[in-house]
C-alpha cells in the first residue's frame, strides 16, 4: 500500500510536469526560468520519492530506471547550476511519457 501511494505521488509529479510543457518546445521551454525551475523541482521530488519506495518493490521492476530517477534528484540537488537542460528536456519530451504508463501499469 505504502509503494501504491508513493508511484501515485510521482504520477502527480509527472502530470504537472506535462501540463507545464504542454504545446512547448525546447526553445520555449530553456528561455522560460519559471518553466524550467518548476519542473526541475518536480523531477528532484520524483527522485526523492524513489527513495522512500521498498527495495523489494524496487528489484520487483527492473525495466524502470528507479536508480536513474535517484541519480537524477541528486545532480539536480547537489549541482543546480550545472543541470544540463537539453538532458531534462529529453527526460520531460519523452522518457517521462514512458514511466508514466509504466507506473500505471504497475498500479492496475
Amino acid at each position: 500500500m505504502k509503494n501504491q501511494k508513493i508511484i501515485l505521488k510521482i504520477i502527480k509529479y509527472i502530470d504537472s510536469i506535462s501540463k507545464y510543457t504542454k504545446n512547448v518546445d525546447y526553445n520555449e521551454f530553456s528561455n522560460n526560468s519559471m518553466m524550467v525551475e518548476a519542473c526541475v523541482f518536480n523531477l528532484s521530488q520524483i527522485g526523492e520519492l524513489v527513495n522512500k519506495l521498498d527495495k523489494e518493490f524496487i528489484s520487483k521492476y527492473p525495466e524502470i530506471p528507479w536508480f536513474k530517477m535517484r541519480g537524477l534528484r541528486n545532480r539536480i540537488v547537489h549541482d543546480y547550476e550545472g543541470v544540463n537542460l537539453n538532458l531534462i528536456w529529453e527526460i520531460i519530451d519523452g522518457d517521462i511519457k514512458v514511466l508514466k504508463e509504466q507506473l500505471l501499469e504497475i498500479i492496475k
